[in-house]
């Protein structure tokens, strides 16, 4: 594969400067044989952005304006993009802003990807006060790019940060920050049809803190990494096994928010999955032992005719953004959707079953097992989950008209 060099021009958005030290972090992994000159121009607006987080935002202005221009000749990455799993590449550059128990994020700044320091008494490593998101971007025929709802990624981590103890970056601060990394790291959002780029945006309580307590400082940070399918069957049916003893959340817990001990909770639980060759765990609700509660990282969705169930947010679901996409996706193709208490039981019957997540998109259930019985779900993709599947990714890519306001393009 070809590999390219650029000269980029970053000019910074209203809220951040770019660090100029030299870094050891990141070092070339391939060697240049082109030349390429790309202009990265940050956006200052989000135009989906719905009106309840316009108001959340409007009040809050940058804390300051860099309107300076920084060069760096920059290699375009040459990796296999047709081979791309679902895991870490190391790309250029990372986002981070701090702030103060009580205060407000202010200035934040782009930094070379790499490690960072940490008290051994901060707050994140001893008492688990963390959150992260997940969201992608998408590279579009034009060259264009495409971030898909942002801000309600930022409206999600200002409440898991307010469950969490912690401050919070504004909308406005957190969207601008997810352009200026992206935008940062454009050599590595994959070609149309090739993948994405995985945002990881941390919420995370780095000052040190001995006594169980609030940490004095948080840090906000961003990284990226260019991905492909999350489950190694790709677009294909998984198979799930129905856990009953161990649980993901229980009521008037943090199941409902994206905080980082929820995902340490069901290692367990998944690697006995995955060793008995099952793709994943389904967990049911901790009190009767009946519902349908999640996958490890995943919601579920259950398909008896036209009608497609899934379970109510009720504190112990994460509220997932791809899963809100999918009910409104579904409603609009002529589906009945109903968010409710689904029972185990309903396995059976089902026509389809399916995942959503901002990883897996869609990802199609082959199979549930359920006390040794196994439940399976056709030989193939089922047509109610491709064609959700088809209608989201079409609208994520720019492929469709995007009628929902959704999806946010930078240039």
């Amino acid at each position: 594969m070809e590999s390219s060099a650029a000269l980029t021009s970053i000019r910074l958005s209203s809220s951040i400067c770019l660090s100029r030290h030299s870094s050891p972090f990141l070092s070339p992994a391939f060697p240049p044989k082109r030349s390429l000159s790309l202009s990265l121009k940050l956006q200052n607006h989000f135009p989906s952005t719905s009106k309840n987080v316009l108001q959340a935002s409007s009040s809050l202005k940058p804390s300051t304006t860099v309107s300076d221009t920084y060069s760096e000749a920059i290699e375009l990455a040459d990796i296999d993009w047709d081979n791309l799993g679902f895991g870490l590449q190391p790309t250029d550059y990372m986002y981070f802003m701090k702030c103060d128990q009580g205060g407000t994020f202010t200035k934040g700044e782009l930094k070379r990807f790499g490690n960072i320091e940490l008290n051994p008494s901060a707050g994140v490593l001893n008492y688990g006060q963390g959150l992260f998101e997940g969201l992608k971007a998408y590279r579009k025929e034009d060259g264009n790019i495409l971030l898909f709802r942002p801000e309600e990624n930022a409206l999600r981590m200002k409440m898991g940060a307010e469950r969490m103890c912690m401050p919070s970056p504004s909308v406005e601060q957190f969207v601008e920050a997810v352009k200026d990394t992206v935008l940062a790291n454009k050599r590595w959002i994959p070609p149309q049809g090739k993948g994405s780029l995985y945002i990881r945006p941390l919420l995370m309580g780095s000052g040190a803190v001995l006594g169980l307590a609030p940490a004095p400082e948080y840090t906000f940070l961003i990284y990226v990494s260019p991905v492909g399918n999350y489950f190694k069957e790709g677009l294909a049916p998984i198979n799930l096994i129905v856990e009953s003893e161990l649980h993901r959340a229980t009521p008037g817990g943090t199941g409902g928010v994206k905080t980082i001990g929820n995902y340490a909770a069901v290692l367990k639980a998944q690697s006995a999955a995955k060793a008995k060759g099952y793709s994943d765990v389904l967990y049911l609700d901790c009190v009767h032992k009946r519902y349908l509660e999640e996958v490890s990282s995943c919601n579920i969705f259950v398909v008896k005719g036209n009608v497609i169930s899934t379970p109510s947010i009720k504190g112990t679901i994460l509220p997932g953004i791809t899963r809100k996409s999918i009910i409104d996706v579904a409603r609009s193709q002529g589906f009945e959707v109903e968010e409710r208490l689904v029972s185990v039981d309903e396995l059976v019957e089902a026509d389809e079953v399916f995942c959503t997540g901002t990883a897996v998109v869609v990802s199609p259930v082959g199979s549930v097992t359920y006390h040794g019985k196994k439940v399976s779900y056709g030989d193939g993709i089922g047509a109610v989950s491709q064609q959700l599947y088809t209608v989201l990714t079409r609208l994520q890519m720019g492929l469709a008209e995007d009628n929902m306001n959704w999806t946010v393009e930078l240039r």
